[in-house]
């Protein structure tokens, strides 16, 4: 589905990277070819609407407690300067790009990052950028579902924006069997507009 865009929309992209978004990635998602292109159908639709559009891109050093093999969750992934951290090559980009995770942080939401050890939050560049440039409505694409694009999505809601979803155009990691659909009515129930 792709929704309408204007000048005071801003179509936030989650981390379309190669370790998310490309089967031999590793935290590949399923459905992240499919996001790719359904991703790219909103751009278009964005960028012909004068809409701002801006990415997200996990950015991890190689050793972070964010990873598993440093006491962390995930499997070692988005490491700085890899291909798994790049944006997949057929994502079209037509705005800023936003890194997060940089110094080893949990980098979940595009709005702020997460010492994995100390628990403190600090705000990453995003909430500035759309102020600064009038935004008045959020519309949250790419991976995944139950993660990056939850927290942004839930993250925007907090900033008072209103946020869309388009199912269509988002995947679940499913780490635990469901986490997609319950993802779902949490959005929901927190105001978020999922399409």
């Amino acid at each position: 589905m792709t929704l309408t865009y204007d000048p005071a929309t801003a179509l936030v992209v989650v981390d379309v990277q190669n370790d998310f978004a490309d089967p031999a990635g590793s935290l590949a998602v399923a459905g992240g070819p499919e996001v790719v292109a359904a991703t790219n159908a909103e751009v278009a639709a964005a960028a012909g609407a004068g809409a701002v559009v801006v990415y997200t891109q996990d950015w991890h050093p190689a050793d972070t407690p964010h990873f598993a093999k440093d006491g962390g969750t995930w499997p070692v992934h988005c490491v700085q300067g890899t291909w798994g951290a790049q944006l997949h090559p057929d994502l079209v980009v037509r705005g800023d790009v936003l890194r997060k995770g940089e110094h080893g942080e949990d980098g979940y939401s595009g709005f702020t990052m997460r010492d994995p050890v100390s628990g403190k939050s600090v705000p990453t560049a995003l909430a500035g950028l759309l102020r600064e440039r009038g935004v008045e409505r959020l519309v949250v694409v790419g991976l995944a579902t139950d993660y990056c694009v939850r927290a942004t999505a839930l993250e925007g809601r907090e900033h008072g924006w209103p946020v869309v979803v388009p199912w269509d155009a988002v995947a679940a990691v499913d780490l635990e069997p469901g986490d997609g659909e319950r993802t779902r009515q949490e959005l929901l129930d927190a105001g978020v507009e999922v399409e």
